[in-house]
């Protein structure tokens, strides 16, 4: 919960002078904090930073509070592998985020996704979480408008995951069915991009043992589309295989345990994402990242991370969450193994 002395429906940046670590200000003009996730000698939790980010490029394992528009300016270019990130809907988390109209979410969210179009790595990937909200009586369009802006910005829409929320809650409309899923769009810079699609196999199921016992002739060749689709299919290849590909709806409940932020998704979420678009000692980044679910899937994963927020109790919740982890900030800005060609 925010003090009573804060002002929940306007967050502003961080205070001069403050006694409190996680408010303070760095030196000089600076309109965002950082704060890296190592216990001190003194046993401290984080340790604040001069300045925003360092010259000598150690910015990785940081939490940063400040406006996310201003905050990803100060990265080098095509240095993180990874964005994947829930913003504030439209017209939702008023309190927290102050809100952002839908005829105005375009225009709000373009600068940031151009910041994030020049610092994401050439083979990296987008993961955008988003869903329309219901206005006067019908779904909203901005999504879909964000989407043709971001097009035109240079993304291409590679693909659109759905998370399917087993847990979502009942409920009754008089013309609609309760909400029980999520766009999680998957956006790069080009059509080859980074993609480690063994990572997120999954189990058969006890169906083939029936299915794969007796095999037709049609089974033992290439089955081609009736509707002349271009996709085909030979149930033989799958004999005396355990795991397959994954569809692209990811079946996960919404968390649960998180009480003190509006709109935590679970960790399971970023957590699959990593696992499909990144390898060890790569960097993911989350702009809006609330309690910092993301940083926390990715240092348990063994990637760099950094999060953002412009909520002083987010980045709280953030580092305590971080607390305890394992993680070294890296020794250069050299490219990892996914930095191929």
């Amino acid at each position: 919960m925010l003090a009573k002395s804060e002002k929940a429906s306007k967050p502003e940046l961080p205070k001069k002078n403050s006694p409190d670590m996680l408010v303070s200000m760095p030196k000089g003009d600076a309109k965002c904090t950082r704060f890296e996730i190592f216990k001190d000698e003194k046993g401290g939790l984080v340790r604040q930073l001069p300045n925003c980010v360092s010259p000598h490029g150690d910015f990785l394992n940081s939490i940063y509070r400040g406006d996310a528009g201003f905050v990803l300016k100060q990265f080098p270019a095509g240095t993180v592998h990874l964005v994947v990130t829930s913003p504030p809907y439209a017209d939702a988390r008023k309190k927290t985020y102050g809100g952002i109209p839908a005829d105005k979410y375009v225009e709000w969210m373009t600068p940031i996704t151009a910041e994030l179009f020049r610092i994401l790595h050439p083979k990296g990937s987008f993961i955008l979480n988003i869903k329309e909200r219901v206005i006067n009586g019908e779904r909203s369009t901005y999504v879909l408008e964000l989407i043709q802006a971001l097009r035109k910005q240079g993304w291409l829409w590679t693909e659109e995951y759905i998370w399917h929320k087993k847990n979502c809650y009942p409920g009754k409309w008089p013309n609609r069915f309760r909400d029980a899923w999520e766009r999680c769009l998957h956006f790069t810079k080009r059509r080859d991009f980074a993609m480690y699609q063994d990572e997120v196999r999954v189990p058969m199921g006890q169906w083939r043992h029936a299915r794969l016992k007796n095999l037709s002739e049609t089974d033992r060749v290439r089955d081609e589309s009736k509707v002349r689709s271009g996709f085909g299919k030979k149930i033989e290849n799958w004999i005396g295989r355990d795991v397959a590909y994954p569809t692209n709806v990811l079946q996960l409940a919404t968390e649960c345990g998180n009480k003190s932020h509006s709109a935590a998704f679970p960790e399971a979420l970023p957590e699959w994402f990593i696992k499909l678009f990144t390898q060890q000692g790569d960097t993911v980044l989350d702009p809006f990242s609330g309690s910092g679910t993301t940083g926390v899937a990715a240092a348990r994963m063994g990637r760099n991370f950094i999060v953002i927020d412009v909520v002083k109790e987010y980045c709280r919740l953030a580092a305590e969450s971080l607390d305890g982890l394992k993680v070294s900030a890296p020794d250069s800005m050299q490219p990892t193994s996914a930095d191929a060609k």
